[in-house]
């Protein structure tokens, strides 16, 4: 049988939730979305993403100055921070894995979008930081496409229910570069775990 898809309403509130349509339509196209090496591809991105979590970190960290270098273990704990729950393990479904890969990856790339605004405003010199969190960014889209894909060919799902980190717009230059180590921080964390997570599902059979 079609499997039903997913669709939640817009919801305006902090952290912002909202509707992501994957897709235009209000449908899943007939024709394919996907890429014939779509898995591959996907999982070379997930790889990437968490190969280079780590450098980025201690990269913001260098590039925020003190208290930053110093006193990151009290500053960027990111208990206080959001982050979408990310409650999928190695025994669960591939759709609920790909679902929550979707949520986890639409959260960061506009959480990166949110750092990377406030570092062209804070370290614009800093051009190493700004290209890791372009590449990242751009990284991150490309996953995020293919998980589109993924989810309405697999599963003719074309609606996520996702919800987005608070801006730091309006805060003091402080507040936001702490928002951002909190953040990064929390990502190092979750890539590791969505990456042993995600990539046995991509495993060509």
């Amino acid at each position: 049988g079609v499997v039903p898809f997913v669709a939640l309403l817009l919801l305006q509130r902090r952290p912002v939730a909202g509707r992501a349509l994957l897709v235009t339509s209000s449908s899943c196209p007939s024709h394919s979305l996907c890429r014939s090496n779509v898995q591959e591809q996907t999982r070379r991105q997930v790889a990437l993403l968490n190969a280079t979590a780590q450098d980025l970190f201690s990269l913001y960290l260098k590039c925020q100055g003190e208290p930053f270098s110093s006193e990151s273990d009290e500053l960027c704990n990111p208990s206080g921070v959001f982050f979408p729950a990310f409650r999928v393990n190695r025994t669960s479904e591939r759709k609920e894995v790909m679902v929550a890969m979707y949520k986890l990856f639409a959260f960061l790339n506009a959480s990166l979008g949110n750092i990377t605004r406030d570092q062209e405003e804070l370290n614009p010199m800093a051009k190493e930081l700004l290209d890791q969190l372009h590449n990242t960014t751009k990284t991150t889209r490309g996953l995020i496409s293919n998980l589109t894909c993924l989810l309405c060919k697999d599963y003719n799902i074309f609606q996520v229910h996702v919800s987005y980190g608070e801006s730091s717009k309006g805060k003091r230059a402080f507040k936001k570069k702490q928002q951002g180590c909190q953040v990064l921080r929390k990502y190092v964390q979750v890539i590791a775990q969505a990456a042993r997570i995600l990539l046995p599902h991509l495993t060509p059979p």
